[in-house]
């Protein structure tokens, strides 16, 4: 069993969250996991999970902690969201976690599916796809991650703030690109595409044949709550089947 999960956005301010992830984490009977990008409502860089001279443990040194119990006995794979695309591989490495390529194909006995975050494929966000292309590349990131940590909350903070401004001043929401959703799936040579990133969870046919499947946001602390896992069980015939559940239910 493989379990798919994206879009948490762990934050200290939704403790109903967290402690919702970390439950889940600790009780999944799934073979592996894979988070497939936002786990973390915004990462700084890897330091930020260090713990501080006063002796304080910063949250993401908690959730670092989680991460590090569920890898000791399944696989756990993390994906770059739009949110955590600086974890980097001191992260991973002190985590024992595996993070993935954004797109990347799964290899099933029968079957290939393609695994994304999402947000590369929202092609009518012109906005955010320029702002995406500057903060992807490397000289940027060079620049931001050698500024002192503090600074960089800061940073962080004010680009969180101007996102929930324009999310305030717009009623449309951009969705997966149907053209490019078809070509990725026929490049790859997969009949289904697992993303996040959109909060919209539902299933659709992309063209004949060819699936894409919208994974859940989390948030624990709404009414009603929302959180939901996608799991493949392996048939005997070696093709997947595919159910959501609730992380209470896994």
């Amino acid at each position: 069993m493989l379990d798919f999960i994206s879009d948490l956005h762990l934050q200290v301010a939704e403790p109903e969250t967290f402690e919702g992830w970390k439950a889940y984490m600790g009780a999944t009977i799934a073979d592996a996991v894979f988070i497939l990008g936002d786990l973390f409502e915004v990462w700084v860089g890897d330091d930020a999970a260090e713990s501080q001279p006063s002796g304080d443990v910063p949250f993401e040194a908690r959730c670092a902690d989680v991460l590090r119990h569920t890898s000791s006995r399944m696989a756990v794979h993390l994906m770059h969201g739009n949110r955590d695309f600086l974890v980097g591989p001191d992260f991973c490495s002190s985590t024992g976690i595996t993070l993935l390529d954004d797109p990347c194909v799964l290899k099933l006995p029968m079957e290939r599916w393609v695994l994304s975050h999402g947000d590369a494929l929202c092609l009518d966000d012109v906005d955010y796809q320029q702002f995406r292309s500057s903060v992807r590349s490397p000289p940027w990131q060079s620049a931001f991650l050698a500024k002192p940590l503090r600074e960089r909350r800061e940073i962080a903070r004010q680009l969180r703030d101007q996102s929930q401004a324009r999310k305030l001043a717009t009623t449309q929401f951009a969705d997966a690109d149907l053209e490019a959703t078809v070509l990725l799936l026929e490049q790859a040579g997969a009949s289904h595409l697992i993303h996040g990133h959109t909060h919209k969870p539902a299933d659709h046919q992309a063209r004949a044949g060819l699936q894409r499947h919208v994974l859940s946001d989390w948030d624990l602390g709404a009414r009603p709550a929302r959180a939901q896992v996608l799991r493949l069980t392996l048939g005997a015939n070696g093709v997947a089947a595919m159910s959501r559940i609730a992380p209470s239910k896994s």
